[in-house]
């Protein structure tokens, strides 16, 4: 059987290289930016959710980018499939 795709939390056109897409901009972009990013993006969805069709997808990858802002101001640089690494 196979796994329903997550769109919030792991989309596929995400994990196609070594990193996910998040993880590589925090190496090439630094954690500042990664976390105005994640803001602006969290921001973004909220904004257009009830006019995409899918609101409670929208909302929760706006969580998701908020929750990601804030284990990155903690300090949390990346998480792997198994542990979280921390600078």
């Amino acid at each position: 059987m196979m796994n329903k795709p997550d769109n919030v939390n792991h989309p596929e056109h995400y994990k196609q290289h070594k990193f996910e897409t998040i993880d590589e901009m925090v190496i090439m972009f630094g954690v500042e930016a990664v976390i105005s990013y994640c803001k602006i993006n969290a921001w973004k969805y909220r904004a257009r959710a009830q006019y995409k069709g899918k609101p409670e997808e929208d909302n929760a990858k706006a969580d998701w980018y908020l929750t990601k802002a804030k284990e990155l101001q903690e300090g949390k640089v990346w998480q792997d499939q198994t542990k979280t690494h921390t600078t």
